[in-house]
């Protein structure tokens, strides 16, 4: 599959597991799943039919594994990144010592005053590494990178939740916690 079409259909998968699935008459079930012959149906409703070898390529070449598939495959779900109200069951996690948030410049002010926020989604997501951290922050222009205090926040009890692709989930971050790196 060209790029292109890879990341057309990574979209929309992305809007349709994480924030509007009602939209193409989906509904997500327990832990955030959806039945695979479910979303194939729908997408090809909607307007972007997505063939189950496609959709097999997105899910397991794609280096940010945002989607994954259960144990037999009948089922797909988004990572972390949700609006909507979804329990992935996730059990809590001891994280490393120093975790790592990117973000864009304009957000730099918000951030210093009010830590790291949840905002619309389920949680904040960090980074296990600088480089990672740095990709995500380069979406909205030069990135800057945020040390998290993850050892500290864990001592001060706030609970850590590892997703399938390695992102770090927590509610939030307060500013003490963070320096740029």
């Amino acid at each position: 599959m060209d790029p292109k079409q890879a990341t057309r259909l990574s979209k929309f998968l992305s809007l349709h597991l994480r924030h509007t699935p009602a939209a193409i008459g989906l509904t997500l079930q327990e832990g955030g799943w959806v039945g695979v012959t479910d979303l194939l149906a729908a997408s090809a409703v909607h307007g972007m039919p997505i063939s189950q070898d496609e959709l097999t390529e997105i899910v397991t070449g794609s280096d940010k594994q945002r989607f994954a598939f259960d144990a037999d495959g009948t089922r797909i779900r988004a990572q972390q990144g949700h609006s909507v109200e979804v329990d992935l069951q996730l059990l809590p996690a001891v994280p490393p010592a120093v975790l790592y948030h990117g973000t864009a410049p304009a957000a730099l002010p918000a951030i210093r005053r009010e830590g790291l926020q949840k905002m619309k989604r389920h949680h904040v997501h960090l980074s296990p590494d600088a480089e990672t951290a740095r990709r995500v922050g380069a979406r909205r222009g030069p990135p800057i990178i945020l040390t998290v205090d993850a050892a500290a926040l864990l001592a001060a009890g706030v609970v850590f939740y590892e997703s399938g692709n390695g992102v770090w989930l927590v509610e939030a971050v307060p500013p003490a916690y963070l320096r740029e790196a």
